[in-house]
């Protein structure tokens, strides 16, 4: 599972990377190279059919799993070109040979991490040989179309290959649990964290990163609590609706016995979250203490050594070249330093030298693992794909055909010592920091078929996700993985709405996801207390505001009249952990918020959704929701005042089995399956259907297909684009 704040604080991070840059620089032509015409004979090879229905979606047939992974390569690219290209260029170590300073941040990381060098020597042995074709494949896909649509290709990145497609895994996953914030935070102007030294007391890490969009929501109801015997799943991950980690719906489909829908990132060669006809899965991200920071004693004499268990090792240095984009043809190539300690990835900062290590490093075999568990047909056989442990984080809730639901804290948690506070810097001295095991997936917080028939997952404490019994016991696990012990808005209304229904039906389920209400024990209800308690406003309009949030229920629907001024004064937050916010500062949020709405709309009880809005090309619809309910929207201001939807709730999937195993499921994308081609009728067609909480059918079989089919092709043939 990023918004609207994403591009200033990648602005932030390239320009404290760029200080950092050496000053060593070669000014000479960029690439010009497009992708050559033969690249489009790889098409030859392989045998694929695409069928668009009336929605737009791609459904790909091929004969093997590679075909179908080139098939969809060349259908998402008809989609989405551009973001595909920058992914893979990104994934490489070369985005600001296309987007200048704005990739070089991007560049360097992918050097720091050692992602090239990663690939390069687990590819062939870590990856089977079925996986490495299916990359491959989808490498050939995106190939064969840069061949066929010169102009849109970007020089320097042809041929790819599947190491690009790999590296875009490894480069990526590190992302969800805040690299990027760490690597900020160090290369700040100072030093923020103490050191923590041996004796001290671990704590539970409750630090998430910063942005609003890395929530999702997943739901699970068995048999056992389902009106209708039917088992039912919710895959609700919140992600950007534009962008690199914006979902793109697929249905994949092989004579190998690949039958899966759902959701997928530009660049991926699979569903990463969705379902085949026997089960199904949905991620949200999980935030344990997953990322160590060791503070490196060097040597006075010697800057390249630091001392580990009383002796001077030295450091790994070389230096990467960065190629940025000036003008034109015209590019600066900078030579940047590079380290690597026992610990990991190195970074010689003015305040101190700092190595990272993060589960997972080094290893490439998430894209193994998502392509077992698109192909398992069974929770055993998802179950043997989950314990290659190769995606080192998420939590997961599974559903499937036979009435099994499952919830795993999918957490490849080091085995640390006791005796340090893992949430501060470590001293990099010593092996007794040096962690190299981590937790198996037996060993991670589950729970499976629980007593109370339902399982909730909303980036919460992974021990509180059912009812009554079976909620894994925390007293199990030590402090020093630093797990999860808040519980989130979105987490708090799904106990309650499940829990306090013992016969779940399928209208239930489906008003259950679109909750759009803050639970009475929110930190938000709690917020709106303190204002509600504090002296009225000596501002006329303020105490009017406060006497209409008297009247408000805690409901964001788009009819509300009082939401606005709440969500504009509360400001609720992704998390539902209160900041330290007094009556004062609260009386102050409600004077600006009423103000604003004075100024803009004439009133202050406007109907929610005429402040809040999904907006797409000329598309301007009245939207529900808000952050941190179940109907989850981020927003940011636009310039006539309202609020604009960019994140949160996004490709929404829900499926049901029925009592004889039998799927069927429903989706809605915010926008539609032409993510970036605003000629395109499937631009935002399914905003209407998202803006009022409905989904549209999803069809499995080929002859429904056919019957709401838009169009058919082969991949460089026909009326495909």
């Amino acid at each position: 599972m990023r918004g609207s704040r994403r591009r200033p604080r990648l602005a932030a991070f390239a320009a404290a990377v760029a200080t950092l840059l050496a000053l060593t620089v070669v000014l000479a032509p960029g690439p010009s190279s497009g992708p050559r015409r033969e690249l489009a004979a790889v098409g030859s090879r392989y045998h694929v059919k695409v069928l668009r229905d009336t929605w737009g979606v791609p459904h790909v047939f091929g004969q093997s799993d590679a075909d179908t992974a080139y098939g969809l390569a060349w259908a998402h690219a008809e989609d989405d070109f551009a973001t595909i290209q920058r992914q893979l260029l990104g994934a490489r170590g070369r985005l600001a040979s296309v987007l200048g300073r704005e990739g070089a941040a991007s560049d360097y990381v992918i050097a720091l991490l050692r992602v090239r060098e990663t690939v390069d020597a687990r590819y062939a042995a870590d990856l089977s040989s079925e996986t490495r074709a299916l990359v491959e494949a989808y490498a050939d896909g995106i190939n064969h179309y840069a061949a066929t649509h010169r102009r849109a290709a970007l020089p320097g990145l042809y041929p790819v290959e599947g190491k690009d497609v790999v590296a875009g895994f490894v480069a990526g996953i590190p992302l969800f649990f805040d690299l990027d914030r760490i690597l900020r935070e160090l290369m700040g102007p100072a030093r923020v964290r103490p050191v923590s030294r041996k004796g001290e007391a671990a704590a539970a890490s409750e630090a998430l990163g910063e942005e609003t969009t890395r929530g999702s929501n997943a739901l699970a109801v068995s048999p056992r609590r389902s009106a209708d015997g039917f088992t039912r799943l919710a895959v609700n991950s919140h992600q950007p609706w534009q962008g690199p980690l914006a979902w793109y719906e697929a249905h994949l489909h092989s004579e190998q016995g690949w039958d899966m829908v759902g959701g997928l990132f530009p660049g991926t060669p699979l569903v990463l979250h969705g379902h085949n006809r026997d089960l199904g899965w949905a991620f949200t991200v999980n935030r344990p203490d997953f990322t160590d920071v060791y503070v490196l004693t060097t040597n006075p004499q010697n800057p390249n050594q630091y001392r580990f268990d009383g002796e001077w090792r030295d450091l790994e240095v070389r230096r990467a070249p960065i190629e940025v984009k000036l003008w034109r043809s015209f590019h600066w190539t900078f030579a940047r330093e590079v380290l690597w300690s026992v610990y990991g990835p190195t970074l010689r900062l003015p305040h101190g030298t700092y190595a990272l290590r993060y589960p997972g490093m080094g290893d490439l075999r998430a894209v193994e693992q998502w392509y077992r568990m698109n192909k398992a047909k069974s929770l055993e056989e998802w179950r043997d794909a989950m314990r290659l442990t190769g995606i080192p984080n998420f939590n997961v809730v599974y559903a499937d055909c036979q009435g099994h639901i499952d919830y795993v804290y999918n957490a490849r948690l080091p085995r640390r010592p006791e005796g340090y506070d893992w949430r501060q810097y470590l001293p990099g001295d010593t092996k007794e920091t040096l962690w190299n095991e981590t937790l198996a997936l037996d060993e991670m917080p589950q729970v499976q078929d629980p007593p109370a028939g339902f399982l909730v997952s909303a980036n919460s404490s992974p021990f509180q996700v059912t009812a009554g019994e079976g909620n894994p016991d925390p007293a199990r696990w030590s402090k020093t993985f630093g797990i999860e012990s808040h519980l989130t808005n979105r987490e708090l209304r799904a106990l309650e709405l499940f829990g306090g229904d013992d016969q779940i039906t399928a209208a239930d389920f489906d008003r259950f996801k679109f909750d759009t209400a803050y639970s009475t024990r929110s930190a938000t209800a709690l917020r709106l207390q303190t204002l509600l308690n504090a002296a009225p406003p000596l501002d006329p309009l303020a105490r009017e505001g406060q006497e209409l949030l008297r009247r408000w229920d805690l409901k964001t629907d788009p009819e509300n009249l009082s939401a606005a001024l709440a969500v504009l004064t509360l400001r609720p937050n992704h998390d539902n952990r209160p900041p330290v916010v007094g009556a004062d500062e609260l009386v102050r949020r409600l004077e600006q918020a009423a103000h604003h709405l004075k100024a803009t709309f004439g009133r202050l009880d406007v109907p929610w959704g005429e402040v809040n809005r999904l907006r797409r090309g000329t598309v301007d619809l009245p939207l529900g929701g808000a952050p941190d309910v179940l109907h989850a929207v981020y927003q940011f201001r636009a310039p006539d005042g309202r609020l604009v939807g960019a994140g949160g709730d996004s490709y929404i999937l829900l499926v049901e089995w029925d009592r004889e195993g039998r799927v069927h499921s429903r989706s809605v994308h915010p926008f539609g399956s032409a993510t970036t081609d605003a000629a395109s009728p499937h631009y935002a067609d399914q905003a209407p259907l998202f803006a009022r909480g409905e989904l549209k059918p999803v069809w499995l079989e080929e002859a429904e297909i056919r019957a709401h089919l838009e169009r058919e092709y082969r991949p460089g043939e026909g009326p495909g684009r």
